[in-house]
């Protein structure tokens, strides 16, 4: 099912948690908030959205980073119900596409709640302080239209990255509904 986000809510303080890669490694969200922010993106692997922007992803995060903006991602979906989700299969996706930052399972789905994730993908993008300047897309491009797409997180992260400050236009997420448990 294909779902909208809400559009950003400015100065939201995020929530911190503290969550482990498919290989057991911790990893505190407040760790991660740098000078230049962080950038936390709800993904899965099964999701024809995520799929579609995975090697895509991987480069503008491996940018992002690179320019000092820190990174994070969480698979908020019931694995159990949905295996092409499931930790071993997180860690060959992540290699698979070539993810240089940690990818993260949200077992008890806490994280998603607390945070209010909708669907994979849905990014949001935090300035030092650990308050949302950016909940929207990669890009402004629909699943598979490359031909207009705007980088709509690369330049965002960078505007908070330099600002403190998101942009005030944003083009909400879109993407599958996040598989919770009953």
């Amino acid at each position: 099912m294909l779902l909208d986000t809400p559009i950003c809510d400015f100065g939201w303080k995020a929530p911190d948690f503290v969550l482990n890669d498919p290989s057991g490694q911790s990893f505190r969200m407040s760790d991660h908030l740098g000078e230049k922010g962080l950038l936390v993106a709800f993904i899965c692997n099964h999701c024809p959205y995520v799929k579609a922007i995975a090697d895509r992803l991987a480069a503008d995060m491996a940018t992002l980073m690179a320019e000092g903006v820190n990174v994070l991602a969480v698979m908020s979906n019931d694995y159990r119900a949905v295996p092409a989700d499931a930790p071993a299969a997180m860690q060959a996706f992540a290699a698979r596409h070539g993810f240089s930052f940690p990818y993260l399972v949200d077992e008890d789905q806490a994280v998603g709640r607390d945070w209010g994730a909708v669907c994979t993908p849905d990014f949001f993008g935090l300035n030092r302080d650990g308050a949302l300047q950016y909940r929207g897309r990669l890009d402004d491009a629909r699943m598979g239209d490359a031909s207009t797409r705007t980088p709509e997180l690369l330049d965002a992260m960078r505007m908070i990255a330099a600002t403190g400050k998101g942009p005030r236009q944003q083009v909400a997420s879109m993407g599958c509904s996040i598989k919770w448990s009953d």
